[in-house]
């Protein structure tokens, strides 16, 4: 939680590159963001999937649970729509 805290506050000291749709991202462009996860927090890409043309959903999370969903936008900008923790990754079951 303490990490999650230091990356909505030095988010907040850059401006945002894009207007966001929603009212409480963090913007920045795409390789600026990658580099504070990755860079300052530890985290990684844990998932994605597409959204749309112009959208990619990723989730990253870190070493401790702590967990991060951005939407990165074909036009070069990603933002932190949550944050959250106790991340749990799923592993598929066989139905049969």
């Amino acid at each position: 939680m303490y990490k999650r805290a230091l990356l909505l506050l030095s988010l907040l000291a850059t401006p945002a590159s894009a207007v966001s749709p929603i009212a409480e991202a963090i913007c920045e462009p795409t390789p600026a963001m990658h580099e504070k996860l990755t860079g300052q927090f530890g985290a990684s890409r844990a998932a994605s999937g597409i959204r749309d043309p112009e959208q990619v959903m990723e989730v990253w999370t870190d070493a401790q649970g702590d967990w991060t969903l951005v939407v990165t936008y074909a036009h070069g900008t990603s933002c932190i729509v949550a944050m959250g923790e106790h991340w749990t990754p799923q592993i598929p079951t066989d139905p049969a």
